[in-house]
């Protein structure tokens, strides 16, 4: 588990550990079965307030990327291929939602936002 906590970002800490999580479990860099730092020990890793973590990985709980086990820790939840396709494609449809949002909110037409898109990709 890699995680790097900028302060200086507009996202909450905890959205921040969630998301670097998430695309590392996404991306099969933290396989099924792995087991998470407990909540203190993440904390403490990543000076932040067990709160914090606390919340990280209940959001990653939410969404079906660990679960936890009473006395033993969280981990990394098994999936199928379609299951693994359909958490990304959600989070993705997720976050494009917002951004889409905040582009019309400036009179952004969808041809000038895939134009924009196609620059930085």
């Amino acid at each position: 588990m890699n995680v790097t906590i900028l302060n200086t970002s507009e996202k909450p800490i905890y959205q921040q550990i969630y998301e670097q999580i998430s695309a590392q479990i996404l991306k099969g860099e933290l396989e099924s079965g792995y087991c998470l730092p407990p909540i203190r020990q993440a904390a403490l890793e990543l000076r932040v307030s067990v709160i914090t973590v606390k919340k990280a990985w209940e959001e990653l709980e939410r969404i079906g990327l660990i679960n936890t086990v009473t006395g033993k820790g969280c981990f990394v939840a098994e999936f199928t291929a379609e299951e693994m396709s359909r958490i990304r494609s959600e989070m993705i449809l997720k976050q494009m939602e917002s951004d889409a949002s905040y582009y019309k909110s400036f009179g952004v037409t969808l041809d000038e936002m895939v134009e924009l898109l196609k620059k930085i990709y």
